[in-house]
């Protein structure tokens, strides 16, 4: 239908290792077509590398690079767009291998006395799984030293496959649009059971709709030969594309020659989706300003905030940044009995706004409040600078323009906040290069307005009454 469209989510593996002792190969586990998630192509970005996708036994598949002299650091990348297919769900089966029988060593027969105690309390494939992984999660002291042999997933593993339970650990990754150098989560895949992926530190069930598996009970996800220092990280990011078969199709030609943001890496594609946001904030920035005649502290400090406000959500960011100022300003107001220079001044407050940054996010931790965790994402020099405007402001003029001047930075951050955060803001910055030059037309215009600004208006209230 015209103006349908699809959700395609692109996902990049970034590959990092240093060449030691050519001939150099890397190997990477890949996922394959999945019932929600179907692989609409797939590229590579390996200059100088040769490269086969194989096809190895029960479906998995790796995609392997080759190249005969190297050296210093390598980087390679494998790129798929995935198209979402709603309503069906993830169907696969696990790759079990063989497991190793239970011995006598101290390990072996904890995971034996862990393993009688689930059977006893379960009675069927379900809830011994579940059993088993409440068992792990209770048992801490003998985890512990399980676990310094073996990961508590292996361990699941092993025990399930011992039970005749067939069963593989695999790797899922989440799908978080703009997220950036996130790795692979270890669930587990096990036969007999609807949903067949159980999470084993909950042992819930099912994966969310926006998970994948990616490496589906491969032995390694990443081997390098000729190579030491390997990385793997991967980066999202979700497109709304017309649902028609020439654009769903992509092509790798036309994606690399096309000159856009994405030709880029992912990674970056994520950081550039929040870099051009920012001429959005500019431009509010100038009208209230110059049109409207809000006073602010600081030029474009709000748009630094709402930047920040986009990290933590509103509420924290708001919180954060009223508790940074206010005690920084304190602090600032004792500074000012020492007759320091600018300079050090100003060192002073950008040292005492990382460690009171520091305190609110360990007392945040403290107290369960992992969304104050965010707090540390708040731009520290300029925080500084604006506790160092507000103090000087207030020996000048008094508390009142500093409200008048905060309370305008913070009205228009949210403002700024509220118009960055929106999905269609985003959607028309990131796929339309050109809305930057219509911005900076709607600034070049407001920047040759010399008229009254409307707060002013109210000044000459008593002269429209008289005529």
């Amino acid at each position: 239908m015209p103006g349908e469209s699809r959700e395609i989510w692109t996902v990049e593996a970034r590959v990092s290792f240093d060449a030691v002792d050519p001939p150099l190969k890397a190997s990477l586990a890949i996922p394959n077509d999945q019932g929600r998630y179907q692989i609409v192509d797939e590229f590579t970005a390996s200059p100088g590398y040769g490269l086969d996708f194989v096809q190895q036994d029960q479906g998995l598949r790796r995609a392997e690079w080759s190249k005969r002299q190297g050296s210093g650091q390598q980087t390679l990348y494998y790129r798929a767009n995935l198209l979402l297919n709603e309503g069906k769900t993830t169907e696969l089966t696990p790759v079990v291998r063989t497991p190793t029988p239970l011995g006598n060593s101290p390990e072996d027969q904890l995971a034996e006395d862990i393993l009688e105690r689930a059977n006893e309390i379960s009675s069927d494939t379900r809830s011994f799984v579940r059993a088993l992984i409440s068992e792990f999660n209770q048992q801490t002291e003998t985890i512990e030293l399980l676990t310094a042999k073996a990961s508590k997933t292996r361990w699941l593993e092993r025990l399930l496959n011992l039970s005749n339970v067939p069963t593989s650990a695999i790797g899922v990754l989440n799908l978080e649009d703009g997220r950036r150098r996130q790795g692979l989560k270890t669930y587990l895949m096990i036969e007999g059971t609807d949903p067949n992926i159980v999470d084993p530190t909950t042992g819930e069930f099912g994966l969310d709709s926006r998970q994948i598996v990616w490496e589906a009970g491969a032995l390694s996800l990443l081997d390098i030969i000729g190579g030491q220092n390997s990385q793997v990280s991967f980066s999202t990011i979700r497109q709304e594309i017309p649902a028609t078969p020439g654009v769903i199709a992509f092509d790798d030609a036309s994606a690399d020659s096309e000159f856009s943001v994405h030709a880029l890496p992912v990674s970056e594609q994520a950081l550039f989706k929040n870099i051009l946001l920012i001429p959005v904030g500019v431009l509010l920035v100038v009208f209230f300003r110059v049109i409207i005649g809000i006073r602010t502290s600081g030029t474009f400090m709000p748009v630094l905030i709402a930047i920040a406000f986009l990290q933590t959500s509103l509420l924290t960011g708001l919180t954060g940044f009223l508790l940074i100022v206010a005690v920084g300003l304190f602090i600032r107001a004792y500074l000012s009995r020492l007759n320091l220079l600018l300079v050090a001044r100003i060192s002073t407050v950008i040292v005492m706004v990382i460690a009171i940054i520091a305190v609110l996010a360990i007392l945040a931790f403290k107290l369960g409040w992992t969304e104050g965790l965010k707090i540390t994402l708040f731009p520290m020099i300029i925080l500084s600078w604006t506790i160092e405007r507000m103090s000087i402001l207030w020996e000048e003029e008094g508390p009142g323009e500093v409200l008048r001047q905060g309370g305008g930075s913070l009205m228009l951050a949210i403002v700024c906040y509220f118009a960055m955060s929106s999905d269609w803001v985003r959607h028309m910055t990131f796929n339309f290069l050109g809305m930057q030059l219509v911005i900076l037309a709607l600034i070049l215009l407001m920047g040759a307005y010399t008229g009254y600004r409307l707060v002013e208006l109210k000044r000459f209230s008593s002269f429209k009454a008289r005529n």
